[in-house]
């Protein structure tokens, strides 16, 4: 229906990837592939969320199979829980404290706020004309063009996170302020052969080359991790050591698993090579829309850096992470 409405023929097809929050890497990922085997030439991959509209299950499937449900099987029953509760999980068992939380998201907020200010993002983003209801007053309703993410906030603190409730259990550490903000956004990715593009002219536009995708299995009751399990098998996959590595973004689902992740690849002396822009805490975490958010931010700072090689990943709801290798052209 989308693809109708905007214009692209219908001789065009189309389909749908889930793979929760990293549903749009899944899309770009088929895209690449199908490239690769020569099935199609031309493909735009991405997604969307509009999650103040449809989040009211918090993402969770509200009716399901009773046997599923109540499964013996405790992996089973841990793929609907709460998000929230994987992120206290990690932080409880692998000892990332609220102080370590607040501290990430705070600076989360002052690299994304330096970046939207010195017009970073202004070449990934596509100005959009669409209607504003301001949730006080359902009635009104203006037509507004966004421009740019709105949910950064510059004047973000330690201290003033540090004054937050936990959001998903009552001695918890994880908050609305160290994790990543419920969000609406749309994000795409248009790839070709490169032979293609040589015949339509468009070689000098050609920013970088997808090299490969990994996907790995993990726990469900700390889905968080998955970025720590996936992001080796990428590398092992591709040849690529981490010390090739220019710029990691590596998604911010919650300031507790993101840290997790960070050290257990032994990455805490590179912090300024992960997310140097911010993520998802100051930027939001639409599902469908992140991955691609991710991909052109990435390829947008490996190109004012000279930076040839980067690596985004993604955690996953019930228990998953997905990591793809992209070089700078």
């Amino acid at each position: 229906m989308a693809a109708n409405h905007v214009g692209i023929p219908t001789t065009t097809s189309f389909s749908t990837a889930n793979r929760a929050c990293a549903s749009g890497l899944t899309a770009i990922t088929h895209i690449a592939n199908q490239i690769a085997v020569g099935q199609i030439d031309v493909g735009i991959g991405g997604g969307m969320e509009s999650m103040t509209r449809n989040y009211g299950s918090r993402a969770i499937p509200t009716e399901l199979w009773k046997e599923m449900k109540e499964s013996p099987v405790k992996e089973a029953r841990d793929c609907i829980m709460s998000m929230g509760i994987t992120s206290e999980n990690v932080a409880e068992r692998y000892g990332v404290s609220r102080a370590d939380q607040d501290a990430f998201a705070a600076e989360s907020h002052r690299r994304a706020a330096k970046a939207q200010s010195s017009g970073f993002f202004d070449e990934e983003i596509v100005p959009v004309t669409t209607r504003w209801i301001d949730p006080e007053v359902p009635e009104s309703e203006k037509t507004v063009t966004v421009t740019k993410d709105d949910g950064i906030r510059p004047n973000t603190t330690v201290e003033k996170l540090s004054t937050m409730k936990p959001a998903f259990k009552a001695d918890g550490a994880s908050t609305a302020g160290n994790s990543s903000q419920v969000s609406d956004g749309a994000s795409a990715a248009l790839m070709m052969r490169r032979s293609t593009a040589a015949e339509l002219g468009l070689t000098s536009q050609i920013i970088g080359k997808f090299a490969g995708t990994q996907v790995a299995g993990c726990l469900p009751d700390e889905m968080g991790v998955g970025p720590a399990v996936v992001i080796p098998k990428l590398l092992a996959y591709t040849g690529i050591e981490k010390e090739d590595v220019g710029i990691w973004e590596i998604n911010e689902a919650f300031a507790s698993q993101a840290l997790y992740c960070i050290r257990k690849l032994g990455l805490e002396n590179n912090m300024d090579k992960i997310n140097p822009n911010g993520g998802a805490i100051a930027l939001g975490h639409p599902l469908g829309a992140t991955s691609g958010r991710m991909l052109g931010t990435l390829l947008h700072e490996m190109g004012r850096t000279g930076e040839q090689i980067g690596v985004l990943s993604k955690c996953i709801g019930t228990g998953m992470g997905m990591a793809s290798l992209i070089i700078r052209e």
